[in-house]
């Protein structure tokens, strides 16, 4: 799903597939016509825009200069929501703090949201 330009949640694939054990998960696997359906339901489900993702860091900017810390955002990504593992923390991360260790976090969505 990814590959076909759609975020799903793990939470979402899991509840699409139907709670799977995890040895299905890891083994299972399942034809194009099983994954259609499964496909449009991940496309159907409502996206946030770039001015949702960008109002909710600005909880965490706390001078109103349009920056947060990126140590707090590593702790977010790693604690709240669907939790990112390290790793994947640091290859969003990567290149993003300047040398204050501050991130502009409308350019930081706005990264994500192009990769």
């Amino acid at each position: 799903m990814r590959a076909l330009g759609q975020n799903p949640t793990n939470k979402d694939v899991v509840k699409i597939l139907g709670n799977p054990s995890a040895e299905e998960m890891a083994n299972k696997r399942i034809d194009f016509d099983t994954f259609l359906p499964m496909l449009k339901t991940v496309d159907g489900n409502q996206k946030g825009t770039l001015d949702d993702y960008v109002e909710g860091l600005r909880v965490f900017d706390k001078e109103g200069n349009g920056k947060v810390m990126g140590t707090e955002l590593r702790i977010v990504l790693s604690t709240l929501g669907e939790k990112m593992k390290e790793p994947e923390v640091d290859a969003l991360m990567q290149g993003q703090e300047d040398e204050n260790g501050s991130i502009n976090y409308e350019a930081f969505v706005k990264h994500i949201l192009s990769v």
